[in-house]
């Protein structure tokens, strides 16, 4: 499957993150993303490493776990590792392939250089991450 440019701006476009980019930004996102092929079994992402990409799934599926507990199921459209973008903590769980999957990956480094060269895609992706901590703010 080979994920088209505009397909990669529309998911984009769903992840919170990325709420409030115009168009134009979301491309330049999506230039910064490159189409992985994830074969079933594989860790995506596991608990406590570092995190050094962000990965949304284009089709196939995968199960996030915390220890041993059971988290949650993602499927085409969902997303995993945002705070990697951002941050340099560990990952807070693992992520395994279920089903082969096809899936848009932005490293931090990518996205970090994407962030000096536009301020205001910088600016917008703040102001979204702020949203989301605020109301567990103190």
């Amino acid at each position: 499957m080979i994920v088209r440019r505009d397909q990669k701006v529309k998911l984009i476009s769903s992840v919170p993150l990325f709420q409030g980019c115009s168009q134009a930004e979301l491309a330049r996102v999506a230039a910064i993303t490159t189409q992985v092929e994830i074969p079933e079994g594989e860790v995506l992402m596991r608990e406590g490493e570092p995190g050094e990409s962000f990965v949304i799934l284009v089709a196939g599926s995968a199960e996030v776990r915390k220890g041993k507990r059971h988290i949650g199921t993602l499927s085409a459209g969902d997303f995993a590792g945002e705070i990697a973008l951002l941050t340099n903590v560990p990952r807070t769980a693992t992520v395994r392939i279920t089903s082969d999957v096809t899936a848009l990956r932005a490293t931090h480094k990518g996205f970090a250089a994407l962030l000096d060269e536009s301020p205001s895609i910088q600016r917008k992706v703040l102001r979204a991450l702020a949203d989301r901590i605020a109301p567990t703010a103190i």
